[in-house]
């Protein structure tokens, strides 16, 4: 039984070998060979076996589409250069900062008593801001 595997080509991960005969179009078509080093795509790979550089055509890979969800929680936290939960706590300050001044805008005083009232929830929300501030930075030292 050991004989029969004598003529084997072990070497799987060489790239193909380079032919001295021009190239007609219909053959380039066929085999999807990588930009940097010539050598041929595995089926279904996203990047070169041989010198790992990513395939140009976005069409071979099995991914979804991203410009359906061009904004997502991790691709902003990236650009702001802060993890998800520190974003998330950071968006959180926001919003209750917001809310402050939205107390402001949507409730009219025409009492003391209303004008206390109010003052009360804008400290419950700048209150809600801080704490979520705090919360932010001591994630993000402790990343």
């Amino acid at each position: 039984m050991a004989e029969v595997a004598h003529g084997v080509q072990h070497d799987f991960w060489r790239p193909p070998m380079q032919t001295t005969a021009p190239e007609t179009a219909s053959q380039t078509d066929l085999v999807e060979a990588c930009d940097r080093c010539k050598a041929e795509f595995i089926v279904g790979s996203r990047y070169c076996h041989n010198c790992g550089a990513t395939r140009s055509d976005p069409s071979a890979t099995s991914r979804r589409d991203e410009s359906l969800f061009p904004l997502t929680i991790r691709s902003v936290a990236a650009q702001l250069d802060l993890s998800t939960g520190t974003f998330v706590a950071f968006a959180l300050g926001i919003f209750c900062v917001l809310g402050a001044i939205g107390v402001g805008v949507f409730y009219s005083v025409r009492t003391v008593l209303d004008w206390q009232a109010v003052q009360l929830w804008r400290i419950e929300w700048l209150l809600g801001a801080v704490a979520a501030f705090v919360a932010g930075g001591l994630l993000k030292r402790s990343r």
